[in-house]
């Protein structure tokens, strides 16, 4: 597999509907299900895009004022970071998930990133329990 290029880099092109699904692609339906999901009440995220210079534009899903993940669009997915503090890996290691949906890599600072790749809906219910989890951590 060639290099995996991030996407929505330009400034001046927000991520509207119409740009996340050109960027997407097929993959689109199963990003604006997913989105659908957690902005629904049961989950109530709150998704705001920002532009960073050294990282073009990404999401922040956060839950009140806690930021949950960050999202970015990449070709042919889509990816979620979360990210921990060493204390949460015994309870995120006791939840019932498919090791295999995730990524942790190298500590960020104090934080452990969990990394999401998602190009179709399988992941979701391990998706949606880190979700509740991240909301009540402390």
């Amino acid at each position: 597999m060639g290099i995996e290029k991030q996407l929505l880099q330009n400034p001046d092109i927000f991520p509207s509907e119409e740009v996340l699904a050109n960027a997407l692609g097929k993959v689109y339906s199963v990003f604006d299900d997913f989105e659908r999901l957690l902005s629904a009440d049961e989950y109530a995220l709150n998704f705001e895009w920002r532009h960073y210079k050294d990282g073009g534009w990404l999401c922040k899903a956060a839950y009140k004022k806690k930021t949950i993940f960050w999202l970015s669009i990449w070709e042919g997915y889509f990816q979620l970071g979360f990210f921990f503090l060493p204390r949460h890996l015994d309870d995120i290691e006791a939840l019932e998930m498919d090791k295999n949906n995730f990524e942790t890599e190298k500590e960020w600072g104090k934080m452990i990133p969990f990394i999401f790749k998602i190009r179709d809906n399988k992941p979701f219910e391990d998706l949606f329990k880190l979700v509740e989890y991240k909301k009540r951590a402390k």
